[in-house]
């Protein structure tokens, strides 16, 4: 996979295009990614026991690792060690 769990990532498509997050978690079998803030769902629980309340809990959603792409703000120059850059910015 192109990405990292820790990897500062933008999405390129979907309903969230444009918008900038970290990778929380990756699901490798799957070639997916979840993103902070990125992709939120809601979930209608019901209460289960009696004289709980029912809530609604939000969470991230993962999406594919093809519509997200490195992102970085600073250009990284660093002689004789490997550093993962986005190009754009180099």
């Amino acid at each position: 996979m192109h990405v990292k769990k820790g990897d500062t990532v933008k999405v390129i498509s979907g309903k969230d295009k444009g918008k900038i997050g970290e990778i929380i978690k990756i699901l490798g079998a799957k070639q997916q990614v979840i993103v902070k803030d990125i992709n939120v769902k809601k979930k209608h629980v019901k209460p289960k026991k009696e004289g709980e309340v029912g809530r609604i809990s939000q969470f991230e959603a993962p999406i594919h690792s093809s519509n997200v792409m490195l992102y970085s703000l600073e250009k990284k120059v660093l002689f004789g060690v490997k550093v993962r850059i986005l190009k754009k910015t180099s």
